[in-house]
């Protein structure tokens, strides 16, 4: 009899385990909807369409990139956050959504509570620029400037509360100078003006700001990263150049609805990280000036909850608040 209860036990374990592993190479049973909180053409969207591509080869599935963009990415966090918890919606976390919920306080979802983290994909390095009429050729001689003339200097970002303007504000806290923000409706624009003359300076994306710089109408002062950038290799770190300790970036991962299947996730996760192995998907990131930070859902999910805490510091500490 115990031997018959031991071979029933068995038999009932590899059958859960066939079931669970049927279920697993079953998901997923139609398109995936990856839900972009910014409209077509930045980081975030150029970078969902890319690992959407791949991601559907490696599932089988179309995953079809949805642009909701609005309300500095919240919008769109709202409409991922109620979807159904399948493994049938994506969402493009960003560091945005991480400073968003210190900004606006009374938001209709929690990006801990509302959210399963499934990986993080990308780190992306902002690039202090400044006019060609700005005398400074270095962070230290623009620092100087600063505490010579505080108020008088500028600096342009895509919004208040995005990841351009809380360079800023950091880069002012450590640095201890005042340098009063400019805010405009998006990149684009805040670059135009800053190439234009009428801003003096900005902390921009590097893709973006890197051809201005390559034609000469923008001088690099210093990237945002931890080390120099192997595209960009001649331009120091603002850390090294100046403001010790100075780190800042603006991130992207991917997440879904809480309460997704821990199977799907698991599967979501391994997709990303062989997309992130392929040479190509990992040269176009760098093309950028971006770094792969591909992790496993529970770091991830630890990294979104570090960065609530780090941004929220530097938002209450500045008195930024949201559009």
């Amino acid at each position: 009899m115990h031997c018959f209860r031991m071979l029933a036990a068995l038999v009932v374990h590899v059958f859960a385990a066939l079931c669970g592993a049927a279920q697993a190479q079953d998901y997923p049973v139609r398109p995936i909807r990856f839900i972009v909180s910014y409209p077509p053409g930045g980081p975030a969207d150029i970078l969902a369409r890319s690992l959407a591509q791949k991601l559907g080869d490696g599932l089988g599935q179309q995953v079809l990139v949805d642009n909701r963009g609005g309300a500095n990415g919240n919008i769109g966090a709202e409409l991922a956050a109620k979807s159904p918890p399948d493994g049938h919606t994506l969402f493009m976390m960003t560091s945005s959504h991480a400073a968003n919920a210190t900004l606006y306080p009374k938001l209709a979802y929690d990006v801990m509570r509302d959210f399963a983290h499934v990986s993080n994909v990308a780190s992306y390095p902002l690039m202090l620029v400044v006019h060609p009429s700005v005398a400074a050729r270095t962070v230290g001689e623009l620092l100087a400037d600063a505490k010579a003339r505080p108020g008088v200097l500028n600096f342009a970002s895509a919004g208040s509360g995005g990841g351009a303007h809380l360079a800023g504000e950091l880069f002012k806290a450590m640095a201890g100078v005042n340098l009063v923000h400019v805010p405009y409706k998006g990149t684009g624009p805040a670059l135009l003006d800053v190439v234009g003359g009428q801003v003096n300076l900005m902390f921009a994306g590097v893709s973006a700001a890197a051809p201005h710089v390559k034609a000469g109408k923008l001088r690099a002062l210093g990237v945002s990263s931890q080390r120099r950038l192997k595209t960009l290799p001649e331009i120091p770190t603002i850390a090294e150049a100046g403001v010790k300790g100075y780190e800042i970036a603006s991130w992207l991962g991917v997440s879904a609805p809480a309460g997704t299947p821990a199977r799907a996730i698991a599967r979501l996760n391994a997709e990303i990280v062989k997309v992130a192995q392929q040479p190509d998907f990992a040269e176009r990131l760098a093309a950028d000036g971006a770094e792969l930070l591909v992790a496993a859902p529970e770091v991830f999910t630890r990294y979104v909850e570090s960065e609530i805490q780090k941004w929220g510091k530097l938002i209450r500490d500045s008195g930024t608040k949201g559009e």
